[in-house]
C-alpha cells in the first residue's frame, strides 16, 4: 500500500497511478522510470482517462475528492487493448500508463450520479465490485 507521504496518487474512477503534482526539481517517482510512458500530473493535466468528468486539472478539491494516496499494487500498462491483465482489472478502454491494482476511498454521491448520468457505469476500484460479481456468480 502506498503510504501517506507518498508523491503519487490513484484515480478512484480508472486507477491511473500518477504524481499529484511534478516539480523540475524532482525526481520522477520509482514505478514511472520503468516503462516508456511520460510522467503526468493530475493537477497540470488531470486525468488521461476521465479528465472530461471529473476536472482535476487545476483543481487541488478536485484532485482530493477523486483520486487516492492509498493504493495496492501496480500494473505497468503497455498495451491495454490485448492485455489479459487490462481485461481482468477492466482497464481495456484507456491509455497506457501505471494503474494501482485496488484504490481506497469513496468517491462523493455527486460524482457519481454525474458519470451515472454520461453513461459510464462506475466500478469501486476497492476491490467491492470484484467481490460482488464472485458472490453473484455462486
Amino acid at each position: 500500500m502506498a503510504g501517506r507521504g507518498s508523491r503519487t496518487r490513484a484515480c478512484m474512477v480508472c486507477s491511473i497511478v500518477q504524481p499529484a503534482t511534478v516539480s523540475s526539481d524532482v525526481d520522477v517517482p520509482y514505478p514511472f522510470q520503468t516503462i516508456d510512458v511520460e510522467p503526468q500530473d493530475f493537477y497540470r493535466n488531470g486525468c488521461p482517462n476521465c479528465e472530461e468528468i471529473l476536472g482535476l486539472r487545476n483543481s487541488q478539491d478536485a484532485i482530493q475528492e477523486c483520486t487516492s494516496q492509498v493504493f495496492e499494487g501496480l500494473i505497468a500498462m503497455g498495451d491495454p487493448k490485448t492485455s489479459w491483465v487490462a481485461r481482468w482489472q477492466r482497464l481495456t478502454d484507456y491509455v497506457p500508463g501505471i494503474y494501482a491494482v485496488k484504490v481506497v476511498g469513496t468517491l462523493p454521491r455527486e460524482i457519481i450520479d454525474s458519470l451515472e448520468d454520461n453513461g459510464i457505469k462506475y466500478v469501486p476500484r476497492d476491490g467491492s465490485a470484484m467481490e460482488e460479481d464472485s458472490v453473484a456468480a455462486s
